[in-house]
């Protein structure tokens, strides 16, 4: 039977305090936290490329605490390092020249990290390649980027269960998501952004995922500038309803299910402005749908 995962983006809000935390400090927050949730997404160790220094990866010790603070049912969503998924440094500036990362789609900084996750593998979910909006200066075209990610999906390492998500819309067609299934690479599918909604790019993945898999589901906004300035950064009340988004999604996440498709939810707090309250919503509206 279809399992579903629902939690967030990231877990140590003091505004969370009185939703998900008995106080706003002085507390094991990710402990709390999986009193109430299964599932997290680690989002710190995604932001590893700097330049002029090697990729920095997470530290043993966090690694075991973290493992250490769950009980053996979670389940850990970890966005991998951006060392490993871009294909250039940040520019500086607009006009900024590109300059090459020369870790992309690098075998031994994937293997040297999963290496230091070791000590959470039991509670691991899927794995997820994040890759920005690939204009044509960083990518050809979808075929250079299946043809180059192709060739380093064929050597990942077992024994972990890896995602994709991919900033370019017009890359979602039948090819892509053909491409995954093939892999055995789970879709990840963002909502937000400049992205369609995933309600519409779930028509063309469809076929690849009757019967069963994986698939991830992301909530977040289509601004994450001005919802922080609405907030102030505290996230601890709606204050953008996105109620027909959600049960549209609530609907698709009910159609995963019934193909035999294990998903994970994660909520963002920029996608209504609390991540907490999005998935009491969330969890309302499944029962509606």
């Amino acid at each position: 039977m279809a399992n579903l995962r629902i939690g967030t983006c990231s877990w140590k809000y003091p505004s969370w305090a009185g939703l998900v935390y008995s106080a706003p400090k002085g507390i094991d927050y990710l402990a709390e936290y999986a009193d109430r949730y299964d599932t997290v997404e680690v989002d710190q160790w995604f932001w590893s490329l700097f330049p002029g220094s090697r990729p920095k990866l997470p530290n043993s010790a966090d690694v075991r605490a973290y493992r250490a603070a769950v009980p053996d049912d979670f389940r850990f969503t970890v966005k991998l390092p951006n060392s490993v998924t871009l294909t250039h440094y940040y520019a500086r500036g607009k006009d900024a020249p590109l300059i090459e990362n020369p870790s992309f789609l690098s075998h031994a900084v994937l293997t040297e990290f999963l290496g230091l996750l070791e000590p959470m593998h039991d509670v691991l979910g899927p794995l997820m390649f994040q890759f920005e909006y690939l204009n044509k200066k960083k990518m050809a075209s979808l075929t250079a980027f299946l043809d180059a990610f192709g060739e380093f999906a064929e050597e990942l390492p077992g024994g972990f269960r890896y995602g994709v998500e991919i900033r370019n819309p017009d890359y979602l067609d039948e090819s892509y998501f053909e491409f995954l299934h093939r892999n055995e690479l789970a879709p990840v599918f963002i909502q937000g952004y400049y992205m369609p909604p995933v309600t519409e790019v779930l028509a063309t993945a469809r076929p690849t995922l009757e019967g069963g898999g994986t698939a991830v589901v992301r909530l977040h906004g289509p601004d994450r500038k001005a919802i922080e300035k609405e907030t102030g950064k505290r996230w601890d009340a709606i204050v953008v309803p996105r109620d027909d988004e959600l049960a549209g999604i609530g609907r698709m996440t009910n159609e995963l299910l019934g193909s035999g498709v294990d998903v994970y939810v994660n909520a963002n707090n920029h996608y209504e402005g609390s991540a907490p309250l999005t998935i009491e919503r969330f969890r309302q509206l499944l029962l509606e749908v």
